[in-house]
């Protein structure tokens, strides 16, 4: 279904786990109900923040890395040359 973008079968799958014994299953479903039309949206439409996400997290990364030890110029080239 995710890798497919089968968006469509998200409903029926969710009405199966439902019925089925799988508590972590049935917890899991819960939390994607409550972002339904995101969740379904992720799984029909080909466009992604992947990227963006990737790029947030490793200028994150970097900025941990500095606490304490380095001002404003030193992280902005790190950040700089990083990408």
């Amino acid at each position: 279904m995710v890798r497919t973008r089968e968006g469509h079968r998200l409903s029926s799958w969710m009405s199966l786990v439902k019925e089925s014994d799988f508590r972590h299953l049935k917890r899991f479903s819960t939390g994607l109900q409550r972002d339904h039309e995101e969740v379904l949206a992720g799984l029909t439409f080909i466009y992604s923040n992947g990227m963006v996400e990737g790029f947030v997290n490793k200028l994150k990364l970097i900025k941990r890395q500095g606490y304490g030890r380095a001002g404003f110029p030193l992280l902005r080239q790190r950040m700089l040359h990083a990408l």
